[in-house]
């Protein structure tokens, strides 16, 4: 089994808001100390320490680094196909990206990912992100939080150098659940060479929409759960290139010629407010970041189905059948 820690078994349904607790974080804003750009965060080679690890012989394999990236060791599940290990075959790679106030395991023990992929040749990687909405964040007040550097410039090159993968553009997927399936989009974007499919299940395509109400999404949320009062993308004031850089809406080209899944549910939450709202934002920004996606000839794939904010796994088996249509397959 994989390494754990004691999860709280909400973790199924994460929101891009999380209560009182981020609400209360907006007073802390302004102190944060500047955090190093993805440019000068970078670092030579991978980057990477193991200091703790479970290789049991069977498809779930645990890591856990050090890495100068981020402050406290971050870690990640990598979920081999049946056959792996009595094979010489090589596989296309799917990195699963989680969402806000969860961790690498969701997957795992929430969202029954290894009967999911069950016979499916795959290899699965689902990284630790805080909730730090897969960026180099502005400020942090408790060290290094810088996520984007973690994942494309360390673990990537770390996951094909360790295992049998295709090291190119149709050997790999991104998908993520809300704050991760806007991760997914972000890094689909910015790294245009990396990913030929990409998955958002219920996550943000728009950050500007609404008075950019996901920016300051992100601003709260990763101030309170990932950086000490520190912020993404700047309180009071945004860094607009950041949020320029990041923001689907604005990097409509970058998705050509790509297999782009988009899912979002379209009913309130009875039970959950934060859940109601979440999706209500989510439906609207993927319904403009389609229309927009249309006016551009991009083809694309998208799903509304009835309820609230929560990763839908009938969905993603559909989603996982496309990817494999659209990445290389294993040989």
């Amino acid at each position: 089994m994989p390494h754990d820690r004691n999860i709280s078994p909400t973790v199924s349904r994460r929101r891009l808001l999380t209560g009182a607790a981020a609400v209360a974080a907006t007073g802390a804003l302004a102190g944060a100390f500047t955090a190093p750009s993805a440019a000068s965060a970078a670092v030579n080679g991978y980057g990477l320490r193991i200091v703790d690890r479970n290789e049991n012989g069977g498809r779930l394999q645990y890591y856990r680094f050090a890495t100068d990236a981020i402050e406290w060791d971050p870690a990640v599940n990598v979920l081999l196909p049946d056959g792996y290990h009595t094979s010489r075959k090589r596989y296309p790679v799917l990195y699963l990206l989680h969402g806000g106030n969860a961790d690498f395991r969701t997957f795992h023990l929430q969202d029954n990912i290894i009967n999911l992929t069950a016979g499916r040749e795959i290899i699965v990687v689902m990284p630790d992100a805080s909730t730090g909405w897969y960026s180099n964040p502005v400020s942090t007040n408790v060290g290094p939080r810088n996520w984007e550097t973690f994942h494309i410039a360390q673990l990537l090159p770390w996951i094909e150098a360790n295992f049998r993968t295709f090291p190119e553009y149709n050997g790999r997927a991104v998908a993520g659940f809300s704050m991760g399936g806007f991760g997914a989009l972000k890094y689909t974007a910015k790294y245009y060479g990396h990913f030929c499919s990409v998955s958002s299940h219920s996550g943000p395509a728009s950050l500007r929409r609404d008075f950019g109400l996901v920016v300051h999404w992100a601003n709260i949320t990763s101030a309170a759960l990932d950086l000490g009062g520190g912020t993404v993308y700047g309180a009071p004031l945004w860094d607009e290139a950041r949020v320029s850089a990041d923001n689907p809406m604005e990097r409509i080209e970058s998705y050509r010629n790509k297999r782009i899944f988009l899912a979002a549910g379209t009913s309130p939450d009875p039970v959950n407010w934060f859940d109601s709202v979440n999706e209500g934002q989510v439906l609207a920004g993927q319904r403009e970041f389609r229309r927009a996606l249309s006016r551009a000839g991009i083809p694309h794939e998208w799903r509304e189905v009835p309820g609230g904010h929560y990763f839908r796994h009938e969905l993603f088996v559909q989603d996982l059948a496309g990817m494999l249509g659209r990445l290389r397959r294993a040989g």
